[in-house]
């Protein structure tokens, strides 16, 4: 299973590798692009084994030269280990393999999804060639699974319909419950991404009533920052004080504008945390009653939001109480029940035509 250690397939994947492991599927982590904390390193190695290519993600690479080394990698660390299956965590890494395993890829996002849900018009010229190679790895792809339904209609609206698409939601394990919430508001997520919309929870964090907590880079591995002023920014954490964040604070804000699933809502909610949502497709897919919704183009309209739940403590009990039911939807033995199912068939599938 291919991981990145800058973004949320980190957390996918080893909340997938948990619930796989009870169902007797072990996973090789295959890991590209920026090296992993010893965080991460400790907590892959309890789930798997981790192995580090020196190898780019498609979104870091400056043209498809620089991936042209990937497959032979993959294909040889397959080999080593005695896979059955390869998983990749970017439909691109698919394009260019030449395998009889059978190979899954899994849209967690892309740079094509994105532009629509940010911009107009086409994509810039200059990312066509990673538009190309995603098309590419689908269409070579045995199976192609999204983690919404939502995402898997912007799939279709940029690439096409997807024949082999599968609809698997993400997960998490961690019962976050149980303690005394605190009066603050908290926000996690990788900021430098325009997508996630730190510039209008900052804007909005001038006007409401508890403070408001950031946690999450501002700089991105090309470069990308954001400037966060009015909210406290308390920087990148293990996640364990993330979910220490989750599991005390009386609000839990996503102000996403593209957002293919959203783990931290996820997490907010099992933590029993009201949550304010952007008003976005996915939002509304996964928590539609169950969170309060906003404009995510207006920080009046969150600053807003925010206020009415922290000024009424028996909204907050109840929104929060919607939260955690809807969360339960959401756990890894369902994902991995799911998954370890599209594995069996593919794997059979494989042998018949051997």
């Amino acid at each position: 299973m291919t991981v990145d250690a800058v973004g949320g397939v980190w957390r996918y994947a080893m909340e997938l590798a948990r619930g796989l492991k009870a169902q007797g599927v072990g996973v090789v982590f295959a890991g590209l692009g920026p090296g992993p904390t010893n965080e991460q390193a400790e907590e892959a190695g309890r789930l798997g084994a981790l192995r580090w290519l020196d190898e780019p993600l498609d979104w870091i690479a400056p043209d498809q030269e620089a991936l042209k080394a990937l497959p032979q990698k993959l294909l040889r660390l397959a080999r080593e280990e005695g896979a059955n299956l390869l998983h990749l965590n970017l439909p691109s890494q698919a394009a260019s393999l030449d395998t009889e395993l059978p190979v899954l890829v899994v849209s967690h996002s892309c740079v094509v999804t994105w532009w629509r849900a940010m911009r107009k018009g086409p994509i810039p010229a200059e990312w066509n060639w990673m538009k190309k190679q995603n098309a590419a790895g689908m269409a070579k792809a045995d199976a192609v699974v999204v983690p919404s339904g939502s995402h898997a209609q912007a799939l279709a609206h940029c690439y096409g319909e997807q024949p082999r698409l599968s609809v698997v939601h993400n997960a998490i394990s961690t019962v976050l419950q149980g303690t005394e919430k605190e009066p603050f508001i908290f926000a996690a997520g990788r900021w430098w991404d325009e997508g996630k919309n730190a510039r209008v929870l900052d804007a909005a964090a001038a006007n409401t009533v508890w403070p408001l907590l950031l946690a999450g880079a501002a700089r991105g591995p090309n470069s990308q920052q954001v400037q966060i002023s009015r909210a406290r920014h308390v920087g990148e954490l293990p996640h364990a004080q993330v979910l220490d964040h989750m599991r005390r604070a009386g609000i839990v804000v996503s102000p996403s504008l593209y957002e293919p699933f959203g783990l931290a809502a996820l997490e907010g909610a099992r933590a029993g945390a009201a949550l304010v949502l952007s008003d976005i497709p996915t939002y509304r897919e996964l928590w539609s009653d169950a969170a309060v919704f906003f404009d995510p183009h207006d920080p009046d309209a969150l600053s807003s939001a925010i206020n009415t739940l922290a000024a009424d403590s028996l909204l907050r009990a109840e929104m929060g109480a919607r939260a955690l039911a809807r969360s339960r939807r959401f756990t890894p033995d369902v994902q991995a029940f799911s998954m370890a199912e599209i594995y069996g068939q593919l794997i059979k599938a494989e042998a018949r035509v051997a």
